[in-house]
């Protein structure tokens, strides 16, 4: 009996180790050191990761009852707004990296959604951070102008609207988290 209990004890602690490892290693636990100098590409690169780190703490943790919520009944639900989310990530990675689209039509459940939605975004920034000569804004079916005050800043503010939803329905957004400095606070 001692040795099943042994068992079970360690086997649930390994779990939650496991969960809490997985989480960990989605893009934007934190927002990635900043780069040493300014160009075009680390610019845009980190309003990305500032899009990316609001929107793993602002879907972290999300139980049914916070992806249901919605303010009015013509409002969205939380999980009509990240999947809004996720297809504007789709949208952004599709016009920035040339080589690797995000073609995915099948439904996904919440958690490949976020996830999906955190990679998506990850590979922009890398993309937008990693480019040695100024952003070619041609490169793009439109331009990348529209990509700025379009798909990102209205991402960024759903991302806000889920925050608020998810306090409403009794989950706040964890008080740990500094958007300023894009860590948690210790």
């Amino acid at each position: 009996m001692k040795h099943l209990l042994v068992v079970f004890v360690f086997m649930v602690v390994f779990n939650v180790n496991a969960q809490d490892m997985t989480e960990a290693q989605l893009p934007f636990y934190e927002i990635p050191e900043a780069p040493e100098s300014y160009t075009a590409g680390t610019v845009a690169a980190r309003m990305v990761d500032g899009l990316g780190f609001r929107y793993f703490w602002a879907s972290e943790g999300l139980t049914d009852k916070d992806l249901s919520m919605k303010a009015s009944e013509s409002g969205r639900t939380s999980a009509e707004t990240i999947e809004h989310i996720y297809g504007l990530s789709k949208f952004i990675r599709n016009q920035i990296v040339v080589d690797n689209k995000d073609l995915n039509k099948e439904e996904l459940s919440f958690e490949a959604k976020r996830k999906q939605t955190l990679l998506n975004l990850k590979m922009v920034s890398d993309v937008l951070r990693n480019t040695e000569k100024p952003f070619n804004l041609e490169n793009t079916d439109v331009p990348f102008w529209n990509i700025v005050n379009g798909p990102i800043a209205d991402a960024l503010w759903h991302c806000g609207q889920i925050v608020m939803l998810r306090r409403a329905s009794g989950n706040p957004f964890n008080s740990k988290v500094n958007v300023f400095s894009g860590k948690l606070k210790v």
